[in-house]
């Protein structure tokens, strides 16, 4: 059974930085797509970043330049650097997770079957 875990999520002056971290376990399968997407009241959940297993990476517009998405294979664990943060960034930020590498535009994941609890990060102006 994959479980995905975040943390990192906070609240911070527009400008300042946090760091989103995203534990995976039962994850078997060798080739993937993870990544992050967020959610506010009232809209869709839109794709913010995604990486594959051998690196490759995808980001939304919005974020690009700003966000930056990293993995650490040994620890199962997939980051979300966010520096820059805007206002606008403020959401419940997802962790997802599609078992094969299939890397979406925009910051997104075909075949996503996991997601996790989510972590709210909120930015102040």
């Amino acid at each position: 059974q994959v479980r995905l875990v975040e943390s990192g999520g906070g609240s911070v002056q527009a400008g300042g930085t946090l760091r989103l971290s995203c534990a995976a376990s039962g994850f078997t399968s060798r080739t993937y797509c993870m990544g992050w997407s967020r959610q506010t009241p009232g809209k869709e959940r839109e794709g913010v970043a995604s990486i594959d297993n051998y690196g490759s990476t995808s980001y939304s517009d919005s974020v690009k330049g700003r966000f930056t998405i990293s993995q650490d294979k040994a620890k199962n664990i997939v980051y979300l650097e966010m520096n820059g943060l805007k206002p606008e960034d403020t959401a419940i930020y997802y962790c997802k997770a599609a078992p094969r590498r299939a890397l979406g535009i925009m910051g997104g994941c075909f075949g996503i079957s996991d997601w996790g609890q989510g972590t709210q990060v909120t930015v102040n102006s």
